[in-house]
């Protein structure tokens, strides 16, 4: 017979992006008797949830009067599928594929060892390359970084595109505003979203520079001043598909990240593998796999729940993989890397939780440590370095860390008794950790100083 299979969509406002999300899992290539769809609405204002609730027979609101966040909102819609053999996970922001199911269920069908299948995520909107070069300076006096020139916004036809633009090489760590920016090093690569005629890119320097725009055949020569300038060049280059997730690699430093993110999909991804963990955007699990590795951690509220489940699941024996033939498109497209400070405060505080709670213990605590040298470089450049150059000096950044630290520290007590917990009479050594850890791409050329 062919199983029974629930998705939980969680949604908080999501307005559009949810109703193509769920209009894309009910075109699902799937009996329709063997599919449930899950919307859990989390303390929406919008008004979305009545809309959907007699949308298709398939199709059931689940409502909360407070947001549980993104693991509470799915354990929610887990518990109001017990009956299904397989549960599987789609952010509200993105869209299936209508042969989306089949290959994570077959995967998961032909490998009882594997207890969770990710899929492939791609940004949903094809980006142009944008290259710039710049000469560079060395400000000095506790900063050592070679600086070109800032980058504050983006426009496509004279469209803010500056929340969907993607940098990519060659960009310095986030800098305070407002706006928010990124210096880049003499040669950065960002990408704008496509289609488009012309793209125009927000730019200032700390004295006169020079600027050349690449962007496929056309070029461009600008001079940046102090005053921010919109600078533009005809938008060339090919549009590329970019991938999102491939699944999760485990980084160096006990980082969790999306297996070929920003890369360019050249098909490098096209064939089946094991993966350290899967990503909450789009996956399939188990019955027996969330009955053994246990729901999402609600404390966490967002980020860094799925990694945290997925090492649970790892420790417990079982396995994960990569589906490439599943397909889905992250409609929310891409990320500047200028985190906002709500999403920076969950993803650092998280991050350090998970190691406590999951990994071995000289990584848990090398990456505490390294947290506090790292905000110690931020307050370096933002303080000490702005003050002996005769500027305001600027702690948010500085301040975000410390409050995501203090956080962090408030729920260890409870992260040490889960790891005590959870550790016991693990399956999955420590030693075989370090054998999953990858090197972190230089996406970036560095953070603080």
């Amino acid at each position: 017979m062919t199983p029974l299979v629930g998705v939980v969509v969680v949604d908080h406002n999501g307005g559009a992006l949810t109703r193509r999300c769920v209009e894309s899992l009910l075109a699902l290539d799937w009996p329709p008797d063997r599919l449930r769809v899950v919307v859990v609405d989390n303390a929406s204002v919008d008004q979305l949830a009545p809309k959907l609730e007699r949308r298709d027979p398939r199709l059931s609101v689940v409502r909360s009067d407070v947001n549980l966040g993104f693991g509470g909102g799915c354990n929610l819609g887990i518990g109001h599928l017990s009956d299904a053999d397989y549960v599987a996970l789609l952010n509200n922001d993105a869209e299936a594929d209508a042969g989306w199911l089949s290959p994570l269920v077959e995967a998961l069908e032909a490998d009882p060892t594997a207890g969770a299948a990710a899929s492939k995520v791609l940004f949903s909107s094809p980006l142009v390359e944008v290259e710039l070069d710049a000469p560079v300076v060395v400000p000095g006096r506790g900063d050592g970084r070679r600086l070109g020139v800032r980058v504050m916004g983006a426009r496509v036809d004279g469209t803010d595109v500056w929340a969907r633009t993607q940098l990519v090489d060659g960009f310095w760590g986030p800098e305070p505003g407002p706006p928010p920016y990124r210096w880049t090093a003499d040669t950065a690569l960002l990408r704008v979203p496509a289609p488009g005629a012309e793209a125009s890119l927000l730019l200032a320097a700390d004295r006169s520079v020079p600027v050349k725009l690449r962007c496929g055949s056309a070029s461009a020569a600008v001079d940046v001043e102090r005053e921010p300038r919109w600078c533009s060049i005809p938008m060339s280059a090919e549009p590329v598909d970019v991938v999102n997730s491939a699944g999760v690699d485990l980084l160096s430093g006990g980082y969790g990240a999306d297996r070929g993110y920003l890369e360019v999909d050249g098909g490098q991804y096209d064939a089946p593998a094991e993966v350290f963990a899967w990503s909450g955007a789009s996956a399939l699990l188990s019955r027996a796999y969330l009955e053994s590795a246990g729901l999402f951690e609600e404390r966490y509220f967002l980020y860094y729940e799925d990694l945290d489940l997925a090492w649970r699941g790892r420790l417990r024996g079982w396995r994960h993989v990569y589906v490439p033939a599943s397909v889905a498109r992250h409609v929310h497209a891409a990320s500047t890397g200028l985190a906002s400070p709500l999403q920076s405060h969950y993803v650092e505080r998280n991050r350090l939780l998970t190691l406590v709670r999951d990994a071995p213990a000289g990584l848990a605590w090398s990456a505490v440590v390294r947290f506090l040298l790292i905000t110690l470089s931020y307050f370096r450049r933002d303080v000490v370095a702005r003050v002996l150059h005769g500027k305001r000096p600027s702690v948010a950044i500085v301040g975000r860390r410390g409050r995501s630290f203090v956080a962090f520290l408030g729920l260890l007590p409870g992260a040490l008794v889960a790891r005590r917990r959870l550790r016991r009479g693990a399956r999955f050594p420590d030693r075989d950790v370090g054998d999953w850890m990858v090197t972190a791409p230089e996406r970036v050329v560095g953070t603080g100083t």
